[in-house]
């Protein structure tokens, strides 16, 4: 039984996820059981937190979302996993992570930050591959309607509370960043490339902002969906619908830039959604027709779960609706040994 699971798992589809924080790796903890061709492109515009400090103090990449997401996928023994998300208590290291400790070690003794981030996906077995979208040393800066703005992701959520209005637009600085050979490759040669979950304008937008991702993208022949989030996001996407997450995504990319938005059709308990409400959360609400007027298909299917009284996508679940989407709206169809995706 497991040799077959295995087997289907080893001819699963091409998958390419895009994004960042804990939304993409909670997904990559579910899609790791139903294929092993997985790669997961991961935004480095993080400046905050211990991955902030170790960017600061030892001038390589955030750590962080990538670490997430190499422990999401790793195939390890019970003790390495717990070493991995050990967080120090105390003294000058309290807070920091030995999963990032551990990568700037290798980060220290390889010839390039994506090399380290392969030598720790051979330590921890994992299943797939983890790209840093881009090498380049890059911060975000964000715009509000106001006409102020901020850089450092870090500052996003303070500013946009203080001055009170949306976000207009991000960018990197430096701007146009390359994009890492491989993350292109991985996009090139996906069935399906999925968007999100997680944060619009900090995990998300900021793959979409370098060079060479969204024109990869548009080439691509693959099945292309954007989970959208199950609920606002305080500091960053209050009073945003379905509809408004995908504008933004477009207006910072193409538009059409993908064909399908999942989002979660589970109730969300009222005690929950009164929590989330005091902090100006909320459930996201679909406006269905101006996501048609975008040109995309909204799909609803049951995927949220409640963890500590947090709303999170259930990782299981949404791996399993993602690859059933997969399967219904996709063909593969050989070519000489080789595969390609014919939508139905």
């Amino acid at each position: 039984m497991n040799d077959h699971k295995t087997c289907t798992r080893a001819h699963g589809p091409k998958i390419c996820t895009i994004g960042g924080g804990h939304g993409l790796s909670n997904m990559l903890r579910g899609l790791k059981n139903h294929t092993e061709n997985l790669s997961a492109i991961v935004t480095v515009a993080d400046d905050g937190g211990g991955s902030g400090m170790l960017r600061q103090d030892l001038g390589m990449p955030p750590p962080g979302d990538i670490r997430n997401c190499l422990e999401a996928l790793a195939n390890t023994e019970p003790l390495m996993s717990e070493l991995m998300h050990y967080r120090f208590k105390e003294g000058s290291l309290a807070g920091q992570s030995f999963g990032n400790l551990f990568l700037a070690a290798l980060n220290g003794i390889s010839p390039s930050f994506d090399a380290a981030v392969r030598r720790m996906s051979e330590v921890l077995a994992i299943t797939g591959r983890v790209l840093p979208v881009t090498t380049a040393d890059v911060q975000l800066e964000a715009e509000f309607e106001n006409g102020s703005s901020v850089v450092g992701e870090s500052k996003i959520f303070c500013c946009k509370k203080k001055e009170d209005c949306r976000i207009t637009r991000v960018r990197l600085l430096p701007e146009h960043p390359g994009a890492l050979p491989e993350a292109l490759a991985a996009i090139s040669e996906a069935d399906m490339i999925i968007l999100g979950p997680g944060s619009l304008y900090t995990s998300i937008i900021p793959n979409l902002l370098v060079d060479g991702i969204v024109e990869a993208i548009q080439k691509s022949n693959a099945l292309k969906v954007y989970v959208c989030n199950v609920m606002t996001q305080e500091g960053e996407t209050e009073g945003y619908t379905a509809g408004d997450h995908i504008a933004a995504l477009f207006k910072h990319s193409a538009p059409g830039l993908f064909d399908l938005c999942l989002v979660n059709s589970s109730p969300i308990p009222k005690g929950v959604a009164a929590r989330y409400a005091e902090e100006g959360a909320e459930p996201m609400r679909c406006d269905l027709d101006r996501c048609r007027e975008l040109g995309v298909e909204v799909i609803r299917r049951p995927v949220a779960t409640v963890e500590n009284g947090y709303v999170r996508h259930h990782s299981g679940h949404l791996a399993r609706e993602l690859i059933m989407l997969h399967a219904e709206r996709s063909v593969r169809i050989a070519e000489g040994g080789h595969y390609r995706i014919e939508k139905k």
